[in-house]
């Protein structure tokens, strides 16, 4: 049984089509990375499957269970068992990184605070800024910021994290800090899905990669085979001007 099974899915956008029949599983503990040129609809994938975009055609099943994202209850089925870190880290400027990751599950999922707030220190421990409970995200680097905003989602508890080009807008001293929070969650299983641009991640961690273009999955399979004997030549044009870049 399969985590995650997505079949044909189909998404439009201000009433252009952008997933055109995608289909992929995704297995527990498992990472899997999306690659392809901007516009291939990566991020549209993460978004559908958050409910922040409705599919317009296929299944989303989620254990046995068929996801329906017109049904308010599937839609919060879903974002119980699955977060998203975006791009732009989207804290709250007025307040600290400890109560960043508190918010929610204190508030929208109406937990203890006394014991949310113990699991967010751990968090934020875990991802190297112990020492920064009480700083502002004005006193942050980008790479703190975002993760913070890495802690602040696996409060939530997710069965499944959505990682959207989370290293693209930092600096290129700061990547590392993200990538080694990543690498830490890979070792202890979490299951992922990944958006990025940074190719040797992607092949050291990932357990499947797929490249995507124009809404479609033009090839998937382990990361050897996608980064040294790609079919596609599509796939191998796309490997060969961004890995070694």
């Amino acid at each position: 049984m399969h985590h995650l099974d997505v079949r044909g899915l189909t998404a439009d956008y201000a009433g252009k089509p952008v997933l055109k029949g995608v289909s992929f599983t995704v297995t527990r503990g498992a990472i899997v990375s999306l690659i392809g040129p901007s516009g291939s609809g990566k991020s549209t994938i993460l978004r559908t499957l958050t409910g922040l975009l409705r599919p317009s055609g296929g299944e989303i099943w989620l254990d046995e269970r068929q996801l329906d994202y017109r049904k308010t209850a599937d839609v919060a089925y879903a974002r119980q068992r699955i977060a998203i870190v975006f791009q732009q880290y989207n804290l709250f400027q007025n307040m600290t990184a400890l109560r960043n990751v508190t918010v929610t599950p204190e508030k929208v999922r109406k937990r203890d605070k006394r014991e949310v707030e113990a699991e967010a220190v751990a968090l934020l421990q875990k991802v190297g800024l112990g020492d920064k409970l009480k700083a502002y995200p004005d006193e942050l680097s980008g790479g703190q910021q975002q993760r913070v905003a890495i802690a602040r989602a696996l409060a939530l508890k997710p069965e499944i994290l959505l990682l959207d080009e989370v290293t693209s807008a930092l600096d290129p001293e700061l990547v590392h800090e993200v990538l080694d929070t990543v690498r830490l969650l890979a070792a202890e299983g979490m299951t992922m899905i990944t958006v990025s641009h940074e190719m040797g991640f992607v092949r050291e961690l990932a357990s499947n990669v797929m490249f995507l273009e124009a809404g479609r999955v033009i090839e998937s399979g382990p990361p050897q085979q996608i980064f040294e004997a790609a079919r596609e030549a599509r796939t191998r044009q796309f490997i060969g001007k961004t890995l070694y870049r």
